[in-house]
């Protein structure tokens, strides 16, 4: 057996596992996705709210802030929770 006839079907062979894959990589375009998170999605919902409202009630938030820093401001368990149950049913 000749060895250069070996290495001309190992070149053979090894040129066409490589033209597989290259035909396979070139089959496979326009497969890609794009996802985003629930976060994401979240936080795009938020920003688009928050830039449709209305200008920030900015005497009521010092007002709210000034019972916080001073330890004032204090939220009833039960009133928090039905609130979070309303807004959780709603949705």
């Amino acid at each position: 057996m000749r060895i250069d006839a070996y290495n001309q079907i190992a070149h053979i062979y090894s040129a066409h596992s490589t033209n597989k894959v290259y035909q396979a990589t070139r089959t496979n375009k326009g497969n890609d996705q794009f996802l985003i998170s629930a976060f994401g999605r979240d936080y795009t919902v938020a920003r688009r709210a928050l830039a449709e409202s209305q200008d920030v009630r900015e005497d009521k938030v010092d007002y709210l802030r000034n019972q916080i820093q001073s330890g004032e401001y204090h939220v009833d368990p039960s009133d928090f929770a039905s609130k979070l149950l309303e807004k959780i049913q709603s949705v």
